[in-house]
């Protein structure tokens, strides 16, 4: 890319060579100035739209604003000076439903890093992307929506995301196909739709901000115009205790409280399809009746695992048993007559019983897996595992774990090595672990191991494993040390941060930034796996079974940076504050990704 940026240079040095030389030879004719004054302007225009655009030719007919937008080449990598201040998202991968880039003009597939211009000189709260939607959050704590799943409404802007719920003081959000979870700094969880045309309030229900009805939403313009919800835990909590981390998967969500306890989340009737919940019978709102409103009672549901509700369901058809009908377990007969793609289908969320008095302090979710780590740095894991993604090791063969079970982290390691898991990180069916390595003897050491389905090269194990039941290390990322100068010795290299996309891709950021001296830039930024929509940013489809670092256009290793920015703006283009410490933050998505920058708190 440099390359041809430098062939255009000096193309365009030497066009204006030739265009100074024209004009002092008609200086010296004195012949025709006028048409060699003309010809040195037009050639002069000609080398700088080759500068800035693509081949453009001046003898070609002049182009309409939506064909000059086209042929305008997105912002790549290498183009971005850090020097200028400026906050620069950048984007990669598959935006065939727009959730990278809302210009309709771009391209399906963005096969380089780039930047979005819709995300020019803002830092945000949270991100999460997902198929068809994507949502953030807001420097002033507010949620946005766009994508085409999520789709348009009269009135709002076209190619910007769409205000949904506000004044909330939103940290995290979190998206599912059908809904999207924000947890607020006071430890609130409120629920939305994924789509625009289901947030529309119904017509003579008050609206969320006026409800009760002391509210003064009205007095002060920030009446509603968006239908949310908001789920509380099923049993009160104790005194100053609140939500602190949520986690969704495809249909259901866990959140964790600041004393440790777990909750689960059913987001609608296939929530428990492999245990993931943790429990199977619960409560939800009975459904409006003639007379009566929306929830006036409530309704017992149990929702029974498929590999439970019909064991046989893998058999051979020659052998297999007729099972139970689904009334008979309880799943379809309670739950007639439930809409479970209202976002009120179940408004509240119920402590993992197995889970009671373990103090838990990380969760994370897969696609339909459950994991919690405790302040001892053991990990409990529940759900699917048809593909090992539990990590409970080749000797279970169940796919559905019911109960939280523990994963060993230390198998194939000497007797006298103590492992400890520092995180969990899961997404779709691939699941990994962070662990601490020490034996005493020496300084400890970092593992990053992975369990699930590497079809795509996933695991990091420079393998093409569909199924990996027993967590083994990934490569490139484990076991690294390096020199500290503030401790004058070698100190193992943490990963700061790893996303794992639900379509097989993973991007870690290396915290190269704790122990480096003077001069430190950032943190490398590492890519592996599934590449069939360009999602790992090298430019190419094919997939890469071990980490790699993410390349900048000058070839060197991407950096992710870490600084304080000028100004904040908020997505309505408002100045937040200025002189705020913010770090750009990378997040996989469904065959794409995207790195943002992060307020830093």
């Amino acid at each position: 890319m440099i390359r041809g940026v430098r062939r255009v240079i000096r193309l365009s040095r030497t066009t204006g060579q030739a265009a100074r030389q024209s004009h002092s030879e008609a200086q010296h004719h004195r012949t025709n100035l006028t048409a060699v004054i003309a010809a040195s302007a037009a050639v002069a225009t000609g080398a700088a739209l080759y500068c800035t655009h693509t081949i453009i030719h001046n003898d070609a007919p002049a182009a309409d604003a939506a064909q000059q937008k086209a042929l305008s080449p997105r912002l790549s990598l290498d183009a971005l000076s850090y020097k200028d201040n400026a906050l620069h998202t950048l984007v990669w991968g598959s935006n065939k439903t727009h959730v990278l880039d809302l210009d309709e003009q771009t391209t399906e597939s963005i096969r380089t890093p780039a930047a979005a211009a819709w995300l020019e000189n803002v830092a945000l709260r949270d991100l999460a992307l997902h198929e068809r939607h994507a949502v953030c959050v807001d420097a002033r704590g507010d949620v946005y929506q766009w994508g085409d799943g999520f789709g348009s409404k009269p009135g709002w802007s076209s190619g910007k995301p769409a205000l949904t719920l506000r004044g909330k003081n939103i940290v995290r959000v979190q998206a599912t196909p059908s809904r999207v979870f924000a947890l607020s700094a006071s430890g609130r969880i409120y629920v939305l739709s994924s789509s625009a045309t289901e947030q529309a309030l119904p017509a003579g229900v008050p609206t969320p901000a006026s409800s009760p009805w002391w509210g003064t939403g009205w007095l002060w313009g920030e009446e509603e115009y968006v239908d949310f919800a908001e789920i509380l835990p099923s049993e009160k909590l104790g005194w100053n205790e609140r939500f602190t981390s949520i986690a969704a998967g495809s249909d259901h969500l866990l959140a964790l409280t600041s004393s440790g306890r777990t909750f689960a989340h059913p987001i609608s009737m296939n929530a428990n399809s492999h245990g993931q919940l943790g429990f199977r019978r619960f409560d939800v709102p009975s459904p409006a009746t003639a007379g009566l409103p929306h929830g006036h009672a409530r309704v017992p549901v149990e929702l029974t695992p498929k590999s439970i509700a019909d064991p046989y369901a893998k058999a051979s058809p020659a052998i297999r048993r007729v099972s139970a009908s689904p009334d008979e377990h309880g799943a379809a007969g309670a739950a007639g007559g439930l809409d479970d793609k209202s976002i009120r289908f179940s408004d509240r969320l119920f402590e993992v019983p197995a889970l009671k008095g373990v103090y838990v302090d990380r969760i994370a979710v897969g696609a339909r897996t459950s994991f919690a780590k405790t302040t001892s740095g053991r990990v409990l894991g529940w759900g699917a595992n048809e593909f090992g993604q539990i990590g409970l090791g080749s000797q279970v063969t169940l796919d559905t774990i019911t109960v939280p079970t523990e994963v060993i982290l230390w198998r194939n390691t000497p007797s006298g090595m103590r492992t400890t898991c520092l995180d969990i990180y899961a997404g779709g069916d691939l699941t990994f672990f962070q662990v601490e390595r020490a034996d005493g003897s020496a300084m400890p050491y970092i593992d990053v191991l992975a369990c699930g389905n590497g079809q795509f090269g996933g695991l990091g194990n420079a393998l093409f494993s569909n199924a990996q039941s027993s967590p083994v290390r990934a490569r490139n990322v484990s076991g690294l040390l390096e020199f500290s100068e503030k401790h004058n010795n070698l100190q193992p290299v943490v990963p700061h941060d790893i996303s794992v996309s639900p379509t097989g891709h993973v991007l870690l950021t290396l915290d190269t930034l704790a122990h480096s001296g003077p001069g430190a830039t950032g943190r490398d930024i590492l890519a592996w796996g599934a590449s069939y929509d360009y999602q790992l940013g090298n430019g190419k489809r094919g997939s890469v079974p071990t980490p790699t670092n993410v390349a900048n256009g000058d070839g060197e290793r991407f950096m992710l940076g870490k600084r304080r920015a000028g100004e904040v703006r908020d997505l309505q283009g408002k100045l937040w504050k200025k002189n705020i410490e913010v770090e750009q933050k990378a997040v996989a998505g469904w065959g794409n990704s995207i790195v943002y920058w992060k307020i830093y708190s």
